[in-house]
């Protein structure tokens, strides 16, 4: 695929399916609402975290197009960077323990609406998203492209939309699945194994690739 300078979409829907598997704040998240409220509440996290993903993605899209528009070789400094920047994520994925997924249980509100504000609350204001986006997206866009905020949100929204529909089926089968990630750390530790890899070989095929 090669609309509006994306490359190698194969690569960034695996990696994008794959973090999005990956247990996190937001699993964490989704899990607590329903098991503590029902499967509506974690519906309605979900949602919130799916709109606050829209939102870093129209962000990244309109922030980076306008200060990079008309310069390739900027875009390919925060690309440089960006690739930098998952191969410390990877490292640190790799070396890092992994800990039993905890779970919330008390929540100050416990109606669907609050449950949706949260999540999206949650995921806006959490930086390392932000700062992940600005990171991960460059990486599959060509620096030439003249459309890179058409290229940004195609990428952007096909995250969003891979996310959304694992963060949903969290919210269905809320209590078998959080009691196997609990269970079975194996589980956990394979994906993060195999997210820490990917980021660090999205990384250095950046410093080998012209």
């Amino acid at each position: 695929m090669n609309v509006f300078g994306i490359h190698d979409f194969g690569l960034f829907l695996a990696a994008g399916i794959l973090l999005n598997l990956t247990p996190g704040p937001d699993t964490a998240y989704i899990l607590g609402r329903s098991i503590a409220q029902g499967r509506q509440a974690g519906i309605a996290s979900a949602l919130g975290i799916c709109v606050g993903s829209l939102f870093h993605t129209c962000a990244a899209a309109l922030g980076l197009s306008a200060i990079l528009a008309t310069s390739a070789v900027a875009f390919g400094a925060i690309k440089l960077l960006g690739g930098a920047y998952l191969v410390f994520l990877g490292v640190k994925i790799l070396l890092d323990r992994r800990r039993e997924l905890g779970l919330p249980s008390n929540f100050r509100r416990r109606t669907t609406t609050a449950a949706f504000r949260q999540g999206f609350l949650t995921n806006v204001l959490n930086p390392k998203v932000a700062l992940f986006f600005l990171a991960f997206l460059p990486q599959f866009i060509d620096p030439a492209s003249s459309a890179k905020l058409l290229a940004f949100l195609m990428l952007g929204l096909t995250f969003v939309t891979t996310g959304t529909i694992w963060c949903l089926l969290l919210a269905w089968f809320a209590s078998a699945l959080s009691e196997r990630l609990r269970a079975n750390p194996t589980i956990t530790a394979w994906l993060n194994r195999a997210v820490g890899s990917l980021f660090v070989f999205l990384g250095l095929r950046l410093a080998t690739t012209k």
